[in-house]
């Protein structure tokens, strides 16, 4: 475990194509015409996760509202209930690069990235022997192809890999936002908010942009406005949608 190289490149960059704005007390403001879709986690028949299925998508206009308190009736579309309970949505995130405060690894073929305030607890990690045991066994071309596939397919963008000319390693993701539901735990997830979309504070500020990021929809998040997982203790977030 070492310091951060301080040249390590920008993981993506930011979508002209749209733009979410957290309003204080309010939802999320969606603006742009990019795919609001569900996505389904896949087990991986071990506990863990593989990868995501599209169901549905949301026909939306080219500005939204979408639900950050969690007791919308008509998720992942606001209903107005944030007024009804008072909600507060405080965020709490700070605007620090992603490498910042985060641990960084040193293994044979690859490195990790591991920045643990933003797991969702998704369990893409737990595929195959775990991320960071294949990072470890990475000499080894099966282990480091397990390890590649579970890091980028890490919704919250907790866990990079990067090889060894210190590229880091990122699915190509075309701007969306993900509906997330746990079919294995019949819960509703965060929004996977993905290809670089900015996510702009109640304050005017950006937080940096991301390829791969988690926004809490249950309301209940110590990280908010990105999901801590605190979704999989809330009655409000039970059950999935539809297809």
């Amino acid at each position: 475990m070492t310091t951060l190289p301080e040249n390590l490149p920008e993981k993506a960059q930011k979508c002209p194509l749209a733009k979410i704005t957290i309003l204080p007390k309010w939802p999320y403001e969606f603006c742009g015409h990019i795919p609001l879709r569900q996505e389904k986690m896949v087990d991986d028949g071990n506990g863990g996760s593989d990868h995501l299925e599209q169901g549905k998508t949301y026909p939306h206009e080219e500005i939204t509202h979408l639900c950050r308190c969690g007791h919308s009736q008509n998720k992942p579309f606001c209903d107005g209930h944030h007024a009804q309970i008072g909600f507060e949505g405080t965020e709490y995130a700070t605007k620090e690069p992603y490498e910042q405060g985060a641990m960084y690894y040193q293994w044979p073929e690859l490195d990790l990235i591991d920045k643990e305030k933003f797991c969702a607890v998704a369990r893409f990690c737990h595929y195959g022997q775990g991320t960071w045991q294949d990072v470890a066994s990475s000499d080894d071309p099966e282990a480091k192809k397990r390890a590649i596939h579970s890091s980028c397919n890490c919704v919250s963008g907790r866990l990079t890999v990067v090889d060894k000319e210190g590229n880091l390693i990122e699915p190509e993701l075309e701007p969306a936002i993900g509906v997330l539901e746990d079919l294995g735990k019949d819960c509703k997830w965060p929004l996977f908010v993905q290809g670089g979309i900015e996510v702009e504070s109640s304050d005017g500020e950006s937080y940096p942009v991301r390829n791969r990021q988690t926004l809490c929809r249950c309301g209940e998040s110590r990280n908010m406005p990105f999901c801590d997982a605190s979704h999989l203790k809330c009655e409000h977030m039970q059950g999935v949608d539809e297809e």
